[in-house]
This record gives structure tokens, sequence and C-alpha cells, in this order.
């Protein structure tokens, strides 16, 4: 079964850290660009960071995260990090992530992806 499966959520208080993981099944990851996307609370998901294939040497993050996320990827495990530091209670929300080919590592985090998604992990930043 082909699937992307997103762990490493929870509950933190604002300033803390979390590192999220989206793991491969079915499927080499190595080849694809790997986007994380927020889904916050009455909101529609919009993309965090992105990250090319292979090396993973070129990443985007938007202005909201820049400086406080690192998206890394590990091709041996076939896994793709959010290490998510300095945490605010605006970045509460459900995070997915999603492949994608064919584009630049800018446009996969500018334009949200269609198709199906992961069950994602939920994020909650709160005192």
């Amino acid at each position: 079964q082909v699937q992307l499966v997103e762990s490493g959520g929870g509950l933190v208080q604002p300033g803390g850290s979390l590192r999220l993981s989206c793991a491969a099944s079915g499927f080499t990851l190595d080849r694809f660009i790997i986007g994380w996307y927020l889904q916050a609370p009455g909101k529609g998901r919009e993309g965090v960071a992105c990250i090319s294939s292979s090396t993973g040497d070129i990443t985007y993050y938007s202005d909201s995260v820049k400086g406080r996320f690192t998206i890394s990827r590990d091709n041996a495990k076939n896994t793709v990090y959010l290490q998510m530091n300095s945490l605010k209670p605006e970045d509460t929300g459900t995070y997915y992530c999603a492949p994608g080919a064919g584009t630049s590592v800018e446009n996969m985090c500018i334009y949200t992806p269609s198709g199906s998604w992961g069950q994602g992990t939920q994020v909650t930043v709160s005192s």
C-alpha cells in the first residue's frame, strides 16, 4: 500500500519544540519533493516547509516559520522530518506531508497539492 504517515505531534507550551516525521511505505521517497502543510482550525491547508528530492539541498519555508522550522530528509529511513522550534500558538493545527514532482520546491509550498491526504498529526501550542 502506497502511503505517507505523519507522526510526532502533541501538546507543547509556547517556546517549546517538536519533531514531526513523514514516513513513506510502498514507494521510495527520495525521488520526490516533499512538503509539510498546516491546516489551522477553520482554515485551509498551507505549505510551511518543502524540500527537494534526492539530496534535499534545496528548501523553502513560509515567512511564518522561517528561522524556527527546519525540514530535512533521511532517504535511508525513507522519512522526511520537520524540526519545529520556538513554537507559537499560531502554529497550532494538523500537519500533513505530501509528495510532489515536476515543480519547483517553492511552488510545491505555495500551491497546496490536490489529491488524497493522510491522517496528519495534531500539534497544539498552548500554555
